[in-house]
């Protein structure tokens, strides 16, 4: 068969249509969306030569347009806010390996990954990402403040999932760690060492550290010993700001023995303070920090740490996530924490 000669405008002007390549080859445009698509259906030299001049011609399947036609999107949108405040930044370890396990959760689950960041002031923007149909279903990584413009977006019927601590009166989803027994095993194992004058640094404002710190109040009122209000030092999830914090904390001259921090990331940073101030880790000042990071174990001295399954994490999160996507309830879960216990702790014998 002869292939008609036609004329194209610029293709700067005009991206090239199935109809056009239909019109080229003498052919239906069903044809032609058959053969671009590999159908049996379609004599092989037919096929061949449409998907041949389909690639002459720059012209590539739309997957993602004929998926939302379908219904079949497999895209999920990974979302890092924005904190305003902390400019926490997508590099930070916490995030790169939540990031990780994500994706091999996706990929499972044969689910294209979308990482996008919305300001955490304004979450309710990032609804936008599933009505513009970018996104088939959304996973955002931290409450910070906003617990209500998370309900508000359930109400809307988003499919989303946070990864975020369980809240009184919540309407969506959480995926998080048991941050209560964390900070009530990380505050126990220092007043387990003899420790009465144990400094929590984070910042109370977001949900997560707030139940961390009301697991360290309450091993305190376990062990009959009472809590200095001194010994709290505000401090974001940053690692400059959080050495901010520390250096403030200690020209102040307020004595620690230990140290229970919201992070591994902000602890290292801390442990960093104490050794400038001369003083010793773990001799002097025990340390635990929360997350158990990879850095965590090869830092000096390695960090004891409350260990959050992050692989786990991953796959829990898209679990939930399916769920809501075929309009079914998804229950928040709350995942174990324990104990990794090294030498930024205890001396190594």
């Amino acid at each position: 068969m002869v292939l008609k000669r036609m004329a194209f405008p610029d293709p700067d002007k005009r991206k090239i249509q199935m109809s056009d390549i239909a019109r080229l080859a003498g052919v239906s445009t069903a044809t032609v969306s058959r053969a671009l698509n590999g159908s049996e259906l379609i004599n092989d030299e037919t096929r061949v030569r449409i998907q041949e001049l389909a690639r002459s011609l720059n012209y590539s399947i739309n997957v993602r347009a004929k998926n939302l036609r379908l219904g079949d999107d497999r895209t999920i949108a990974v979302v890092i806010p924005r904190d305003q405040a902390s400019k926490q930044h997508v590099s930070d370890p916490f995030f790169l390996g939540m990031l990780g396990s994500l994706a091999d959760a996706l990929t499972d689950q044969q689910y294209d990954l979308l990482l996008s960041r919305v300001d955490a002031d304004h979450l309710g923007d990032l609804a936008a990402l599933y009505d513009s149909g970018r996104a088939s279903g959304i996973i955002v990584i931290g409450q910070w403040r906003h617990h209500d413009q998370l309900n508000e977006m359930a109400l809307r019927r988003v499919p989303f999932v946070v990864w975020g601590a369980q809240l009184a009166g919540q309407l969506y989803c959480s995926v998080g760690s048991d941050n209560r027994s964390g900070g009530q095993l990380a505050t126990a194992h220092l007043l387990g060492l003899g420790r009465r004058r144990i400094a929590f640094l984070g910042d109370t404002d977001l949900p997560e550290v707030a139940q961390r710190h009301e697991g360290y109040l309450l091993a305190h009122q376990q062990h009959g010993v009472a809590v200095d209000p001194a010994l709290h030092i505000p401090a974001p999830f940053t690692a400059g700001e959080a050495q901010a914090a520390m250096q403030a904390f200690m020209q102040h001259g307020v004595k620690l023995d230990g140290l229970f921090a919201a992070s591994d990331l902000i602890a290292m940073n801390a442990m960093g303070v104490l050794v400038g101030h001369g003083l010793d880790v773990p001799r002097d000042v025990s340390v635990v920090g929360y997350d158990d990071i990879e850095a965590a174990a090869h830092c000096h001295p390695p960090l004891t740490t409350i260990r959050q399954s992050i692989e786990l994490a991953g796959a829990e999160m898209v679990d939930c996530l399916r769920l809501l996507m075929q309009g079914k309830p998804a229950a928040p879960r709350v995942l174990a924490t324990s104990l990794q216990i090294r030498q930024s702790s205890i001396a190594a014998r």
